[in-house]
């Protein structure tokens, strides 16, 4: 089985993904994007430009249950999608923290608001969760993944809604 684990950059899905260990091998999409798979750099936005095509040659032939860890995995051949979602007030503090310039932060922050990784990601693939990790540590977060590995239905996306956090 090939999980994404996905969400805007600051959800969680880094720190997540090394506790989940539930006999998945673990894929660091951004760190292959980066080594192997890229298009070149987006200056404006200061980040790789992913060869989407490639990277999908790249997933179809892996072998076993993996975990694509990423904020693009969920564009990828996949048999379900993991979405963490955080409000907007904890994704600017940890974006900032980041060294993000104000550009960057607030088009993630929109993102996040609009749901663009959710919509996305529901247009992929039929088997689409969602967990908000606001107030989660990243313990009960793995948690919550092991629980969608094991075939619940409990997150399934549309609980979560953050419009109001941001552009009110």
């Amino acid at each position: 089985m090939k999980i994404a684990l996905t969400g805007t950059p600051g959800t969680g899905k880094s720190t997540v993904a090394r506790l989940v260990d539930a006999g998945f091998t673990v894929v660091d999409i951004n760190a292959i994007i980066k080594d192997t798979y890229n298009l070149g750099v987006d200056e404006e936005r200061d980040s790789a430009i992913a060869d989407i095509e490639g990277l999908s040659h790249y997933v179809e032939k892996l072998t076993g249950d993996s975990i694509l860890e990423g904020h693009v995995a969920h564009l990828l051949p996949v048999d379900k999608i993991i979405v963490l979602r955080a409000s907007p007030v904890v994704l600017r503090k940890r974006l900032e923290a980041r060294g993000w310039t104000p550009a960057k932060v607030e088009e993630n922050l929109e993102a996040e608001a609009l749901d663009v990784i959710l919509v996305e990601a529901l247009e992929q693939c039929d088997a689409v969760y969602e967990i908000d990790t606001t107030e989660k540590t990243p313990e009960t977060v793995a948690g919550c993944i092991r629980e969608i590995i094991g075939g619940t239905d409990k997150y399934k996306p549309g609980s979560v809604d953050f419009s109001e956090a941001y552009f009110l």
